[in-house]
């Protein structure tokens, strides 16, 4: 390879692995966010060990992946085989564990709608109507979602509090706004004047479910771009590290 066009993969490889750094941030970032805001729907599945790993293992690819590209731009500019070497395999592994990942997603689930679906009956048998920091995610996620309980709005019948209670109670945040009478509440129970409650027909789930297809093309995208780039910054790596004769750790900045 000549020196011009060793030159320009250099660079290349160092514009790919920046990029590649700042999707690092994305990741980590979109974990912290699941794990952190207290209007997300990782508060509802708080109780699941599943998505707390989950979670953790976006933050922990997400840092991986800015010290891959930390490592891939000095390995690039310094022209240093080892680190080229390094970032090759840890990208690769990164690569492997990313597919073995959606194709476990995609085969299992029906096991985690299953899953997700007890944890959720959970929530609402025992939603006491106190504006916890769970019951709280769960009114945001049905008053604009527009929707009733996961599957319908007969998951409700179990609560303990409406169960118990003398009166017609209800989920304030579940009310259809084209049948209310008069201003409620947006979280706890509300008292209902009929048997028929004057909540959404619709559970949660099917609104959940017509989200993500409505979005899919942009998380597919998303996906596809991070695994393009990963492929780049290899093919750059290693044809970088093939072309490097001889190893200059003069060139590396000393501290």
């Amino acid at each position: 390879m000549g020196k011009g066009c060793l030159a320009v993969t250099k660079y290349f490889l160092f514009l790919f692995n920046l990029i590649f750094f700042l999707s690092g941030v994305v990741v980590m970032g979109f974990g912290l966010w699941l794990l952190l805001d207290n209007q997300s729907f990782i508060v509802i599945l708080n109780n699941s060990t599943g998505v707390k790993i989950a979670c953790y293992t976006m933050i922990g690819v997400g840092a991986l992946s800015m010290l891959m590209g930390f490592l891939g731009c000095v390995g690039a500019i310094y022209e240093v085989r080892c680190l080229l070497g390094l970032y090759f395999t840890c990208l690769l592994l990164i690569l492997i564990a990313q597919i073995a990942a959606g194709a476990l997603i995609y085969f299992q689930k029906d096991v985690l709608n299953d899953e997700m679906s007890k944890i959720v009956t959970k929530v609402l048998d025992n939603y006491p109507g106190n504006n916890s920091t769970t019951e709280q995610a769960w009114d945001f996620i049905q008053k604009n979602m527009q929707c009733c309980g996961w599957t319908s709005r007969q998951d409700w019948i179990g609560n303990m509090a409406i169960v118990n209670s003398s009166q017609m109670l209800f989920p304030c945040s579940c009310q259809n706004i084209s049948l209310a009478t008069v201003n409620v509440l947006d979280s706890g129970f509300c008292d209902s004047q009929t048997p028929d409650w004057p909540v959404y027909d619709v559970g949660c789930s099917s609104n959940v479910e017509s989200w993500l297809l409505t979005n899919i093309w942009v998380i597919l995208g998303v996906c596809l771009g991070v695994a393009f780039t990963e492929l780049l910054g290899m093919i750059f790596s290693i044809c970088l590290c093939r072309n490097i004769h001889a190893e200059d750790y003069t060139k590396v900045p000393k501290y």
